[in-house]
């Protein structure tokens, strides 16, 4: 069911909002209505599709002299829009006021509020004051009363509004979020991402564009992405959860540089990484991978994730019935696990491809949002322009994956332990000499001050260099839809969601 405008047919559930509509005397004396003695109106506010999925509020109003038959029409398009269950009524929303350009509150009152509130949404805002603020609340609020949370901010603030989330959700079912083989709980209740930081690489490779309004639009029409996302655990102790890209080497050290930088603003992810470069560190250690049987797709096919994806569904039924199977501990131990020792300058794994608009098709071009796989890649260790070549794949259309130096993998879980840690585990007498002899000889220049590196975890530094990482297949949900297929004219809907109101 849809309404008829010009030229275009508007889904149900693309309807924002039906409201009457009041005339003044001066739009009665226009043209076609000062004929009418007193016309009666109901405006539908809708999505209008805009290039590079781009979304805007668009309206149209239509007319009549028979007041019952207006109030007919505004009474069958307001029972349409209730059938649409998927949509949000109560909303919680936490707004980052430092994040990025320091323009969190203003983006959520001047263009967002006034979406929900056209759209009959009720929201409790709250405003945080420090770090883990959003994180700590999720643990005390009535999270019952809420159809979603929504973050204003950056993917620092998603992060904490996730671990909030899903930590909350562990507790309420008593889950040891430690315990590395525990099988969690997916979270239901969706998270809605409004960008404002100085990186929304998650909301990029979502929704595939930072927009505020596209966002805020994608929340209120209820549309819902799964998403995987990695617990991260040392010597059974829980780190963190990762939802975009766990970075060993050249990421894990440009964020530790950037860290010290805060004050250069955005400008300084660009000089880090240019010091980085140079640096040219490489990191020894062993990286233990579990493949990812169940997944249909690989890192080097041209299977892009888009809205309603194939192999997103389909691994999640793969995943499901082997679970069934054998039951959890059992698959745990049936699986192989493949080793690999080497000398790396980056180990990047990502659960999705992390675009952004820098880099188009992100770090792995092929990764899903929700296959229950992350995509593992090596960068062994080569010469500075063999790295640079590699770096500058990331931004145009060549396979970033074929360099001899490079290995990719499409895992379930993995492990890394560096050479350091696994002399320490040994208890190898003289580490101090074993630990810089071989490190000096290669970079001469260096100040011997890190044998190892430290991991980026979505943006944030982890100094932990052994690590345990594992994919949990759909844990959470987004306000989104993953990125649709760019498709010519208007729209493209099927011919089903395209039957004319009459």
């Amino acid at each position: 069911s849809c309404v008829h405008t010009e030229n275009c047919f508007v889904p149900t559930s693309e309807i924002i909002a039906v409201e009457e509509t009041e005339f003044n005397k001066k739009q009665r004396n226009i043209g076609k209505w000062q004929k009418m003695a007193k016309p009666h109106a109901f405006t539908v506010y809708y999505v209008k599709k805009a290039r590079n999925h781009r979304w805007r509020c668009s309206d149209v109003t239509f007319w009549c002299v028979d007041e019952h038959l207006c109030n007919q029409w505004i009474q069958a398009l307001k029972e349409l829009l209730e059938t649409q269950k998927s949509r949000p009524k109560q909303l919680l929303v936490y707004i980052n006021p430092y994040g990025g350009r320091r323009q969190g509150k203003r983006i959520y009152e001047q263009k967002v509020a006034p979406l929900f509130s056209l759209a009959s949404i009720s929201t409790d805002v709250v405003i945080t004051e420090h770090a883990n603020h959003a994180k700590d609340n999720l643990f005390e609020v009535n999270i019952n009363k809420y159809d979603g949370v929504v973050c204003v901010g950056g993917d620092g603030m998603f992060s904490e509004v996730m671990h909030g989330l899903i930590g909350r959700m562990q507790k309420d079912s008593g889950i040891d979020q430690n315990n590395p083989k525990a099988p969690l709980v997916q979270c239901n209740i969706r998270i809605g991402i409004i960008p404002a930081g100085s990186t929304d690489c998650i909301c990029y490779s979502t929704v595939g564009i930072i927009d505020p309004v596209t966002s805020a639009l994608h929340i209120i029409v209820g549309d819902c992405q799964p998403l995987d996302v990695s617990s991260v655990h040392h010597n059974n102790t829980f780190l963190k959860y990762s939802v975009s890209l766990l970075g060993y080497g050249f990421y894990g050290d440009i964020l530790k540089d950037s860290e010290k930088k805060r004050w250069m603003g955005p400008m300084r992810y660009d000089y880090s990484g240019f010091k980085t470069f140079l640096s040219h560190h490489y990191y020894e250690g062993t990286i233990s991978f579990q493949p990812a049987r169940h997944t249909l797709g690989s890192p080097r096919d041209k299977d892009s994730c888009r809205t309603g994806c194939y192999i997103c569904k389909k691994s999640e039924q793969q995943l499901a019935e082997q679970h069934k199977e054998c039951g959890l501990k059992h698959e745990e131990d049936e699986e192989e696990w493949k080793v690999i020792k080497g000398k790396f300058l980056a180990i990047n794994a990502v659960n999705m491809s992390c675009a952004c608009p820098r880099s188009p098709k992100g770090l792995s071009p092929a990764a899903h949002l929700a296959d229950g796989s992350a995509d593992l890649i090596l960068v062994r260790k080569c010469s500075r322009f063999d790295f640079l070549r590699y770096l500058v794949r990331h931004t145009n259309q060549d396979d970033q994956f074929d360099f001899s130096f490079v290995d990719v993998y499409r895992v379930k879980s993995f492990q890394f332990t560096s050479k350091l840690s696994e002399d320490n585990e040994s208890n190898v007498t003289d580490i101090g000499k074993k630990r810089f002899g071989q490190f000096c000889r290669d970079h001469p220049a260096c100040c011997c001050n890190s044998a190892n590196s430290s991991w980026n975890c979505d943006g944030e530094t982890l100094d932990s260099s052994a690590i345990e990482v594992r994919v949990h297949c759909q844990l959470m949900k987004l306000f989104a839809r993953g990125i649709e297929e760019n498709c010519k004219g208007e729209a493209a809907y099927s011919q089903s969601s395209v039957e004319q109101l009459l």
